[in-house]
């Protein structure tokens, strides 16, 4: 119809998930304008591009990546990759943090997004606004460049894609006033050198603090790697000694243990995750909940049932990044396209209760009802089936599986490995 006016897009942030959005969208100019992407810093890429200082930038911006110097993915590329476009075959499979980069600046380029964005830019505000269109809100967003020159634009749709690991948690341990070291969090992590020969406790045993502890072991530091679930059992490097949680730090200084063992440390390092934060949203208006670790209700963990044209890409936590935006982003302008109908407010406000409390009785801790890991394969298959699109091929399942498994009997030497993919649901050493 020649009055049909094309779905206007904004996409708040550049890294994997923002390019992915844009990337659909740009496909898709039957029903789309070409979407505006705001993004904070003066290049793509989001948490992959890694800065060597850390706190703040020379300009004053908060430092966003939590990237380490020598980090490497803990995925094989095989399974990294967006399913439409694979990484380079000649890499190894699991990559420094530049190939990543790389890789992304070249998704960006290959589907022409650059143009599309609008660099070294805050998203101030994001607001509901009469004058939707098919019955939905319009959103107002007003941003503001490097100059403090502010503006305002009108939108149909808003994709929050600003990740979710740059504003550290650090949970309280009575008494931290009373440590004599240096206290820091993952995030402002770079390299292992500084930390040489010094007694080090790392809170928490997940991805970053178990790297993070072997990183340290073979600069020559003495670990105490202390977390609250079950003790690991596969082999550790000599300087890294488990303990179980820290309940405080005495007056003396001192790092006390739950067993009653105490450590006289250098460095309290956190591995404790991240929070939350959309400073640039009034979550009361939007009807969402916004706490450190859970961010609800959403259904389908993307849209408040009160303003399903608000989607929130990639909150979820332990899944296959780059796949599952994928499948979120499909799914999403299905559902703004008219593809896919959305049940009543009242229904989707139903079912997000009735998947949390089934969650929580089944002994899920609140702060962990984003964690997906094994759930994340049938909610992919579940948003294809209903958006009517290519499902996730089944290797991708087989491959992230067996990594986890290889990860657990050899955290030091797993990323060896080269993967190939053979088939849709066969890959090989």
């Amino acid at each position: 119809l020649p009055e049909r006016r094309m779905l206007r897009v904004a996409v708040i942030g550049a890294g994997a998930a923002g390019l992915c959005v844009a990337r659909h969208v740009l496909s898709r100019p039957d029903v789309f304008a070409p979407p505006v992407v705001f993004e904070l810093s003066g290049h793509v890429g989001g948490t992959w591009c890694y800065e060597e200082g850390a706190g703040r930038s020379e300009d004053g911006r908060r430092i966003h990546s939590s990237m380490y110097r020598d980090l490497r993915t803990n995925l094989p590329k095989e399974v990294m990759m967006f399913p439409d476009f694979p990484f380079d075959p000649h890499l190894s499979s699991f990559l420094p943090h530049q190939e990543v980069r790389n890789y992304l600046e070249q998704y960006c380029q290959e589907h022409e997004v650059g143009p599309r964005i609008r660099f070294n830019t805050a998203v101030e505000k994001v607001t509901p606004a009469p004058g939707g269109r098919r019955g939905r809100t319009a959103w107002e967003v007003k941003s503001s460049d490097p100059s403090g020159c502010q503006r305002t634009d009108v939108f149909d749709s808003v994709f929050v894609c600003s990740g979710h690991y740059s504003d550290p948690y650090i949970p309280d341990i009575p008494g931290i006033a009373n440590f004599k070291g240096k206290v820091l969090h993952s995030h402002d992590y770079r390299y292992a050198e500084p930390f040489s020969a010094l007694s080090v406790v790392v809170l928490g045993a997940k991805a970053s603090g178990l790297d993070i502890s072997i990183e340290l072991a073979s600069v020559g530091a003495q670990v105490f790697l202390s977390h609250g679930n079950a003790r690991l059992t596969f082999p550790l490097p000599s300087g890294i000694q488990q303990s179980p949680v820290v309940t405080e730090v005495d007056e003396d200084g001192n790092v006390c243990f739950q067993d009653g063992s105490v450590a006289s440390a250098d460095v309290l390092m956190f591995c404790t995750g991240y929070k939350f934060k959309y400073p640039f949203l009034d979550a009361a208006q939007l009807g969402l909940d916004i706490q450190d670790h859970l961010v609800s209700p959403l259904y389908l963990f993307m849209m408040p049932p009160a303003f399903p044209s608000l989607f929130f890409i990639g909150i979820c936590k332990i899944i296959c990044p780059f796949p599952h935006f994928n499948c979120q982003v499909q799914f999403a302008l299905a559902a703004l396209g008219g593809g896919v109908t959305l049940p009543s407010r009242s229904q989707m406000e139903d079912e997000v209760r009735r998947q949390q409390q089934d969650r929580l009785d089944q002994g899920v801790q609140q702060r962990h009802l984003l964690v997906l890991d094994q759930l994340q394969w049938d909610y992919c298959d579940a948003l294809a089936r209903a958006a009517n699109f290519t499902p996730l091929p089944p290797v991708v399942r087989s491959l992230y599986q067996e990594t986890w498994r290889q990860r657990r009997i050899h955290p030091q030497n797993y990323r060896r490995r080269n993967y190939r993919l053979v088939s849709d649901s066969r890959w090989e050493l």
